[in-house]
């Protein structure tokens, strides 16, 4: 009999246990259940795989919500409409957007929300949306399954050119080229020594004309060098062509000021020069009969002309 009383005591306090932990666990889940969610809706364009309703919701990496519903949107069939359930403390900016993304190891997909800044207003419900919408963007990921098929057709492309490239023929050509490549490299290994030779030479004529430039350059450059001589050719003839400049501009002004006097000049004494050239003239030519009669008669300077003319009766 008390072995039973025990075995009953047990029993009694395992089922109390039992619907203890029961009533914990449906009092904790209407709590959760009862607690208001802000939920927004996202339109995925392609396949969704991995995605299940339940699945995370992530903004920047942390977790903040859930899938609740996954359907085909009525209104277009190439876009599938999610809807999530969010902390109604977390506000979604106009310029978040939501991306989908997938465990490369499980395979399973969660939402990823990022972007959104302070500044930009909340997201909203506009005309007859339910729940605010927010933008999607393709991942990576997807953008890289979308053009895997196309890389891989490029490839293949590819791969078939390159065979049509090494057939028989093209193969023949190659190894023939070799061949050539193989006999030129052996004849400059042969004549390694002659290009040794070529390159001291060419090294030779380098080293000559860098010092040819740099005597050039020194005969120009220098203190009494090419450059320095016509710059001082130059600063003279700027002088020069200075002094004449200042010569024309008083030769001028002495030409201004003799003018008036050669004016007088050519109209007063140019006369009285032409009166005394006539004068000169006369006196000479009197001095020419005076040395004619002399050469003639010099007895006529003493005493006269002694001739006596003719006396008409």
């Amino acid at each position: 009999m008390e072995t039973r009383a025990n075995y009953a005591a047990v029993g009694a306090f395992v089922l109390a246990m039992v619907a203890l932990a029961f009533g914990t666990v449906i009092w904790l889940g209407g709590g959760q259940l009862s607690t208001p969610q802000a939920r927004y809706h996202i339109y995925f364009s392609g396949p969704v795989s991995g995605l299940r309703e339940g699945a995370a919701v992530e903004y920047n990496g942390l977790p903040v919500g859930k899938v609740e519903q996954l359907r085909i949107d009525p209104e277009d069939v190439a876009l599938i409409q999610t809807t999530i359930a969010i902390d109604p403390s977390l506000v979604i900016r106009k310029d978040a957007v939501a991306t989908l993304q997938s465990n490369l190891l499980s395979g399973v997909s969660f939402v990823q929300i990022r972007g959104g800044t302070q500044d930009a207003p909340p997201l909203e419900a506009r005309g007859k949306q339910r729940y605010p919408v927010i933008p999607s963007v393709p991942s990576t990921l997807a953008s890289v399954a979308e053009s895997g098929p196309e890389l891989l057709k490029k490839l293949n492309d590819t791969v078939d050119r390159f065979s049509l490239l090494l057939d028989e023929k093209n193969r023949q050509a190659l190894g023939e080229s070799l061949e050539n490549l193989r006999v030129f490299t052996a004849g400059l290994a042969e004549r390694n020594d002659d290009i040794a030779q070529l390159a001291s030479n060419a090294n030779s004529a380098t080293a000559a004309a860098s010092k040819l430039f740099v005597g050039i350059e020194r005969s120009y450059t220098g203190p009494d060098g090419i450059g320095t001589r016509l710059s001082t050719a130059i600063a003279d003839f700027d002088k020069v062509a200075k002094n004449l400049a200042d010569t024309n501009k008083q030769l001028q002004g002495t030409l201004q000021d003799v003018q008036p006097g050669l004016r007088s000049f050519s109209q007063r004494t140019l006369t009285d020069v032409g009166n005394l050239v006539a004068e000169v003239r006369q006196l000479v030519a009197s001095a020419n009969r005076v040395v004619t009669t002399v050469e003639r008669d010099p007895m006529s300077l003493l005493f006269g002309d002694r001739r006596e003319g003719y006396k008409p009766r």
